[in-house]
């Protein structure tokens, strides 16, 4: 765990206020405690209130407390800081001078000395993240990675300055580091999400542009002119050594990859991406060209990056093949939780047999559609099945109306295995959140995941890098 040690003689004797008690909020205290600061908890959850209180913690409704005690406010990154609505004890603590800030700032301010890599952007940092920890560990270089991937920053271990920590970090965590900036900053792509958490999309490039300030080193993908604008603007203030990156755009200067994905520094060739088993598809040539950026500038050689991309074994839940069942791959693609995000999935694989549907997000699907020709036949789900069906009826593209998970498990696989076209996937790529009937993406995946295998004796099934 991180040592908050350094932090205590800041404070000045002030304590603490932690708001949120999961995946982040709780490690917070734990590193509090451990290092002799006072804490006050509070969640809006009677649930996680116990759970505190059973853990020792001291609890209180931090919307109606004296802030004057506190030296700042801890949130976690899933409640309200600014849309669409602060939460009240953000409003409190605003009220009387006391800065906000999250887990990774914390972080930043025990540990000033190391150097970070930060991985951010609206598709494929999670797999750029893990793919950058992989490269690093093959490399041997001393790191650790979490953030908004894995584990919570301060469960990390306390690695010496010499070490690198490779972060995921969302927009929501963006917001809330004032002086954390990473020494690499890493920018995949920018397209319309979260809006309701920043009030628009200026709101939202805003909140990811917090990690280009200061000195350090900018990779920037420029295939979208929000990531091409920050860059620009990243460049004009002339602190940070910049790197562009893209996928189809050949570069004189940067890393670029050709549409027959063969990666290039400037006019050099680095490697063939299709000789990496778990990096296929454009989406993931842009990670992989981010991911080469970032780990050359951490100082690994640029012929051991190439073979640890070789051998990186994919990410869950990000078109993972769950099974191959007479010929037919089963996909598991739960992260894909945006328009975006699943397009990326629809343009890889033909013919489909599309699971989609959960909590839908505003923007519609204008990205998927560009792809629907390639979709059999949609088993639609979750509170976005009504719309999507509209949607889908609207484009002459043949669905069911499934509801739930399991129900599409099963007609999918029955008319995927009835037509047996060739190179088929049934393909679990949702374009919506999972909050509608799972607690996150990782719970639906492990659902289908299950679903799947619960289908024919396992001796019967295939399996695929899953």
């Amino acid at each position: 765990m991180i040592d908050l040690a350094p932090l205590k003689t800041a404070m000045n004797g002030k304590a603490a206020a932690i708001l949120g008690l999961g995946k982040s909020g709780m490690p917070v205290f734990e590193a509090c405690r451990r290092a002799g600061i006072p804490c006050v908890l509070w969640d809006d959850n009677a649930d996680a209130r116990a759970a505190a209180v059973a853990a020792g913690a001291t609890v209180e409704d931090l919307s109606q407390a004296d802030f004057s005690k506190f030296a700042f406010l801890c949130m976690s990154p899933g409640i309200p800081l600014t849309h669409p609505k602060p939460h009240p004890a953000a409003l409190k603590a605003r009220a009387a001078g006391v800065e906000i800030i999250g887990d990774i700032e914390l972080f930043h301010r025990a540990k000033p000395n190391n150097r970070t890599i930060g991985i951010t952007g609206t598709n494929g940092k999670s797999t750029t993240t893990a793919l950058v920890g992989h490269i690093l560990k093959e490399a041997k270089v001393p790191s650790a990675v979490g953030g908004n991937i894995g584990e919570a920053v301060l469960t990390l271990p306390d690695l010496p300055d010499d070490a690198i920590y490779v972060l995921e970090m969302s927009s929501y965590q963006t917001d809330l580091c004032p002086t954390f900036a990473p020494t690499i900053a890493a920018m995949l792509n920018i397209s319309p999400d979260h809006l309701d958490r920043h009030g628009d999309m200026n709101g939202y490039v805003a909140a990811k542009e917090r990690m280009f300030k200061g000195a350090g080193t900018a990779v920037v993908g420029v295939d979208d002119e929000y990531s091409q604008g920050l860059l620009d603007r990243v460049r004009q203030k002339a602190l940070r050594r910049t790197i562009a990156i893209s996928v189809g755009r050949p570069l004189t200067s940067g890393i670029y990859v050709s549409a027959e994905g063969v990666m290039f520094d400037g006019r050099d060739k680095i490697m063939n991406l299709h000789t990496c088993p778990s990096l296929q598809g454009q989406h993931n040539w842009q990670n992989a060209g981010v991911a080469f950026a970032v780990c050359r500038e951490a100082g690994v050689a640029p012929d051991v990056i190439a073979k640890a991309m070789q051998s990186f074994p994919g990410l869950a839940h990000r078109q993972n093949t769950v099974a191959i069942i007479n010929g037919i791959a089963y996909i598991n693609d739960s992260k894909a939780t945006n328009d975006q995000a699943a397009a990326m999935a629809l343009r890889t694989f033909d013919p489909i047999y599309w699971i989609a549907g959960g909590k839908p997000k505003d923007g519609g699907y204008r990205d998927c559609e560009k792809y629907l020709e390639r979709v059999r036949h949609a088993f639609l789900i979750g509170e976005a099945e009504a719309g999507m069906a509209e949607w889908l009826n609207g484009k002459n593209v043949h669905f069911t109306r499934c509801g739930t998970l399991d129900k599409a498990v099963e007609a999918a696989h029955r008319m995927a295995q009835e037509e047996r076209k060739e190179k088929a996937v049934v393909l679990l790529s949702p374009a919506c959140a999972s909050f509608d009937q799972f607690k996150n993406f990782e719970k639906r995946g492990e659902a289908f995941v299950s679903l799947v295998q619960a289908l024919v004796p396992a001796a019967a099934i295939k399996r695929g890098n899953g």
